[in-house]
This record gives structure tokens, sequence and C-alpha cells, in this order.
């Protein structure tokens, strides 16, 4: 499991834009800054919709205000799925949604976990990197909604 110091794994992934999905790779989008990239099981879903991805769109000038460049949302989903949810909650081009449609990148963290009826999911999480390497790291125990919330990433920003 990707650890405080380990460097951002480098994969292929999509971004959701207003044009649909572009091919990035993680490491290099986030090089040269500040980055909180929260991972949830999937777009759409109960907590996710509800808690997940509105704290942190709510808290968003906070976290700017803390020195974060970049608040990304990662899920195993495809771009399609993370630009039309980000659009729900008037969250494109404000957190930058990554869409890990074969989870390469929930893997490469080690945070991928099967479903069941769900397929491959990343856990709920919430990382912290800083010039490409991690800084902080904190996955939830199943069934949690607790240390990933925006609320516990900016107290944990501001120590």
């Amino acid at each position: 499991m990707f650890s405080v110091g380990d460097k951002i794994p480098s994969v292929t992934i999509k971004q959701a834009t207003p044009e649909g999905g572009a091919e990035i790779d993680p490491s290099v989008l986030f090089a040269g800054k500040k980055v909180v990239m929260f991972s949830l099981p999937g777009a759409f879903t109960r907590t996710c919709s509800s808690k997940h991805l509105p704290g942190y769109l709510a808290k968003l000038p906070e976290l700017k205000a803390s020195g974060v460049d970049v608040v990304a949302c990662l899920s195993v989903n495809d771009a399609s799925v993370m630009k039309a949810w980000a659009e729900q909650h008037d969250a494109l081009g404000k957190i930058t949604m990554l869409a890990d449609g074969a989870a390469v990148f929930s893997k490469a963290l080690g945070i991928d976990y099967d479903a069941g009826h769900m397929g491959i999911r990343a856990r709920r999480g919430v990382f912290v990197f800083e010039n490409g390497v991690g800084t902080s790291v904190d996955i939830e125990a199943p069934g949690k909604f607790e240390v990933s919330s925006a609320e516990a990433c900016l107290i944990g920003l501001n120590k």
C-alpha cells in the first residue's frame, strides 16, 4: 500500500473534462504541486454523493487557503460517469476528477479491493502529495467515513 514518502506511481488514466476524458499521468499532472486527492468507491453512490464529494467542494476555498494547489477525486469509473457526476455537483473544473476505469492507479496505490457485485473499487481515503511525494495517507476502515472527510483533511493540513 502507498505510504508517506512514496512517489506517485506513473500510470495512464483519464481526467474528466468538459469535452469528455483526457489521458493523463497523475505523477505528471501533480508534479511540483501540493495536492489533496480523495479516493472513493464510486460516483453516484450514497456516501460518495451525499458527503465525500460535496464536502470537498464546500471546503475548497479553505483547502486552497491552506496552500493546496489541486484537489482531486479518484474513483474506479469511466470518464463519462465522472464527468456526469461532477456536473451534477457543479464540481467540473473545480475538483480534478480522475477516472480510473481499469483501476490501474488504484492498484498501483494498493487501495483496490473487490466490492463483489460492483467489481474492483478504490478504498475510501485521502492522500496529500507535495512535489510528487506522499506526505499524508489516511485510508478508511471498511464502511467508515471519518479520516477522509474534507474536515479531517483540513485539520491535518493545519497542524
